[in-house]
């Protein structure tokens, strides 16, 4: 090996020191992580038209923050009162089935969606459903 150093060498050295730029750090230099939102509506309460505004307005919201999924949570309908009335539908009335019957039936809201599964039992199993949006490209 050769001692000696050269004067371009002892120049691109000193050049360097005297260089105030950060070095990149090549070690950390990984793909940046994105994390994927999630949001969640509980519509316990709700009555079915107000339900299917809010949920509207929360899937589009949610859209234009670029959310990954949403926790719709309907509830299963055990203390509905349309057991009580004959002549309505056990199943049309509660907005477990209606509320995801309304999002398929709007285009414009399906435009926005990949998606609509049941939950899984950590989420509320039958009394909830996933939404799962599009990557919003116009932001």
């Amino acid at each position: 090996m050769n001692s000696r150093i050269s004067d371009k060498d002892k120049k691109d050295w000193e050049s360097f020191l005297s260089n105030k730029e950060p070095l990149p750090d090549k070690d950390n230099k990984s793909k940046k992580k994105e994390t994927k939102k999630i949001k969640t509506i509980d519509l316990h309460g709700y009555s079915l038209d107000s339900a299917n505004e809010t949920i509207k307005n929360f899937i589009i919201k949610s859209f234009n923050d670029n959310t990954y999924k949403i926790i719709v949570v309907t509830g299963k309908g055990l203390h509905s009162e349309n057991d009580k009335d004959p002549y309505v539908s056990k199943k049309l009335g509660i907005l477990r089935y209606s509320v995801p019957e309304y999002i398929r039936n709007n285009i414009d809201l399906m435009h926005m969606i990949n998606r609509i599964q049941v939950a899984g039992i950590e989420d509320g199993g039958d009394g909830a459903f996933y939404i799962y949006l599009k990557k919003n490209k116009k932001k």
